[in-house]
């Protein structure tokens, strides 16, 4: 390799003769210019996309060597801050509770703990009972959970089990009763399990509340209680906490049920992502559709959710845009579960663009590159604005977030600018410049659609 006093002498070299050649001096520039842009991208699409991981290595930390031999092999070297800071506290066999924004690893820093303590154990007495317990809010969350551990328990052969209400009793029964290591679940179906005697709990090692907050604000307090009853005493088991908030009230509900644990958090100068780009239209009711599909248009979003406070607002969405020849789905609360569960597949996947949504999807969804978030209502609780456009902006990654503060909702702005601590910036539009003459919603939700042919021409924001 050449050292820099010889690269100086070449570079000098070419610009002396490029100043004898037009040709060569004109290509030296083109060149020079090819490099600057070419050094920009990747800093912009590589080195400033990990500036949400740590300096702590997992090849550092005292992990199973099964498991940091899946951690490399899936990609995974550095951690994130909340990583770092639960790892080292979790591995050691001590419990945690660990506040983090959503997209920031979560899952990842209590699934590494949870494999790590199982493989560390030496002896357990039954071949069937599970050794860990997954608590989550959702049955989507729920598997979302399984999902990601999918890796880790293919190459350590635990085995995984999943219980959660409104589909799949009897497979999920299944494969419980041939005998598992980790339940992942939501709270009635475990109970339901646990009461019927197809589960005990007595030989739980570790006990994970994934979104705890979210459990509390539910009204699953009693139901956990129950089940950590059930479970060893709190000197037994390692337990673990993980939430984008944690209250001090539920801090110290749960704390009541653990073992004199730490308390980490990874608290961002913002409690909205700095990546994420915020705006803010004030329409009328009226313009509040057209402003809408005229934003679709321009931002042509290559993945993005419509938040809206109401089931009925939401098919009032979906009816619009997959009338409008749209790749859109809905996913609300009555949704049953095959069809939530093919929807936000199809969505991950790329099948579906756009995916209208209550705040039944706030909560624990990872989905990878979500472009865009649309608050069509502003939401009641504050709090959900912040789950809310946590969907985009995850690991890294920058995202796109626009609030519709009309009539009707407009009054929860004030709230939501003092829990996020700024204004969210204001941009006009010119009712003008709408689209026009918008297609005559959709009533019926089993329309296919796909993708127009062609774009509409591009509208213009003032």
């Amino acid at each position: 390799m050449l050292n820099g006093r010889k690269l100086i002498i070449k570079l000098c070299n070419c610009l002396y003769f490029a100043e004898k050649n037009p040709k060569v001096r004109c290509f030296l520039w083109e060149f020079f210019a090819f490099v600057l842009c070419l050094g920009q991208f990747l800093a912009r699409n590589f080195i400033m996309q990990t500036n949400h991981l740590s300096q702590q290595r997992f090849a550092d930390l005292p992990l199973n060597p099964i498991i940091q031999q899946c951690l490399q092999q899936n990609g995974f070297e550095y951690c994130t801050p909340i990583q770092a800071l639960s790892l080292p506290i979790t591995l050691a066999g001590r419990d945690v509770a660990g506040q983090a924004q959503t997209g920031t690893g979560k899952t990842m820093a209590f699934l590494t703990a949870t494999f790590h303590h199982l493989l560390s154990a030496t002896s357990h007495s039954s071949a069937t009972s599970p050794r860990a317990l997954i608590l989550a809010p959702t049955r989507e969350l729920a598997v979302q959970i399984s999902n990601d551990a999918e890796k880790l328990s293919q190459a350590t052969g635990l085995k995984m089990g999943l219980a959660y209400g409104g589909d799949g009793y009897d497979k999920q029964l299944k494969v419980i009763e041939q005998g598992i290591d980790i339940l992942i679940g939501t709270t009635g179906r475990v109970i339901d399990y646990v009461k019927q005697g197809i589960i005990c709990l007595n030989e739980i090692e570790v006990v994970v509340l994934d979104e705890a907050d979210r459990m509390f604000d539910l009204g699953f307090i009693k139901d956990i209680r129950y089940l950590l009853r059930k479970c060893p005493a709190p000197a037994q088991r390692l337990t673990m906490l993980f939430s984008a908030t944690l209250s001090y009230k539920v801090r110290e509900l749960a704390f009541e049920d653990m073992n004199d644990p730490e308390y980490v958090e990874v608290e961002p100068l913002q409690k909205t992502g700095h990546r994420i780009k915020e705006e803010l239209f004030y329409p009328s009711n009226q313009d509040k559709m057209a402003l809408l599909m005229t934003l679709l248009e321009e931002e042509w979003p290559e993945r993005c959710i419509i938040f809206a406070n109401t089931k009925h607002r939401c098919e009032e969405i979906w009816g619009y845009l997959a009338a409008d020849k749209h790749r859109v789905g809905l996913l609300t609360g009555d949704v049953a579960q095959k069809k939530r569960l093919a929807l936000l597949q199809q969505f991950t996947s790329g099948q579906l663009d756009i995916l209208v949504a209550t705040d039944v999807a706030a909560r624990g969804l990872h989905i990878p590159e979500v472009t865009h978030v649309f608050n069509y209502d502003l939401p009641d609780d504050r709090e959900d604005y912040v789950h809310r456009i946590g969907r985009t902006g995850r690991a890294g990654e920058s995202g796109v977030s626009i609030s519709f503060a009309c009539e009707e909702y407009a009054m929860n702005l004030p709230a939501i600018e003092e829990y996020i601590g700024h204004s969210i910036p204001v941009s006009q539009y010119d009712p003008e410049a709408l689209l026009t003459n918008l297609p005559k919603p959709y009533r019926k939700r089993t329309v296919k659609t796909t993708h127009s042919p062609h774009r509409k021409p591009m509208r213009k924001r003032y």
